[in-house]
């Protein structure tokens, strides 16, 4: 049998399954999970080798898809509204693509189909660079991500991946080595047969490149019924920078 995903499941209704970026984690959607709670059965799935999940040496968003497809056929989800940020919005659209009977809605946080390059190297290098025996509290491990990465929100974003195992002695979450080695796996575009004509939403921020006007063909391409909405006052974590937009712009597309 197939490892099920690990999640918090939240309220009750047509249920609306998140899924969070590389190197996040279900837990950074808690506080909007709880709004959303209100009308839907939310569901904050840890993707594998993040959070909670398991851990394998495999690693590529066609493995993603099928976690998914396991994960729903584990709980008995006949139709999911499905939220995808970033690299879980790659999933979320190949997910459409292979199962769309599935799918009720669907909605796209920042990321466009096409090919990204890559852009994770300092983060990467930074966590490789901690040696947790001899890094023994989040201070001094905050400092040696501090050397590669200068802004303060990322770096607290990084930490809330990391738990304790002793009194002393720290662990990542996630499965460092493998997303290391299999990180372009994250960058690939999708090929030009994927396609889904069901309801789709892109929220894109203002301030974040991740999905320009040249992006807005290759969307309409794969996606025939997609609208395109731009959050203001917010980058690449559009979520987090504006809840309050990006909260009522779901709200509003799945309510039609």
């Amino acid at each position: 049998m197939s490892e099920i995903l690990h999640s918090r499941i939240l309220g009750e209704g047509t249920p609306l399954v998140i899924l969070h970026g590389f190197l996040g984690m279900g837990d950074n959607w808690k506080t909007l999970a709880n709004k959303y709670a209100e009308n839907y059965q939310v569901h904050l799935v840890d993707q594998r080798n993040h959070g909670r999940s398991f851990h394998s040496d495999q690693f590529s968003l066609q493995l993603l898809v099928e976690d998914l497809w396991n994960y729903i056929e584990f709980h008995n989800l006949e139709k999911i509204h499905l939220l995808g940020h970033s690299m879980g919005g790659k999933v979320a659209m190949l997910f459409a693509a292979k199962y769309p009977q599935r799918l009720h809605k669907v909605i796209i946080a920042d990321i466009s189909p096409r090919k990204y390059p890559a852009h994770h190297q300092d983060i990467l290098t930074a966590l490789n660079a901690v040696d947790f025996k001899i890094q023994s509290s989040r201070k001094e491990i905050e400092e040696i991500l501090e050397a590669y990465i200068p802004q303060h929100g990322v770096r607290q974003f990084l930490m809330k991946n990391i738990t304790r195992v002793y009194k002393e002695t720290f662990r990542y979450r996630f499965n460092l080595k493998s997303l290391t080695e299999d990180y372009q796996e994250i960058t690939i575009g999708l090929s030009s047969e994927v396609v889904y004509d069901g309801e789709t939403l892109f929220l894109r921020g203002d301030k974040s490149g991740y999905i320009g006007v040249e992006d807005e063909i290759l969307i309409n391409h794969h996606f025939s019924n997609a609208q395109i909405v731009t959050v203001k006052n917010s980058g690449h974590w559009l979520h987090a920078d504006n809840p309050t937009d990006f909260y009522d712009e779901v709200v509003s597309f799945l309510g039609k």
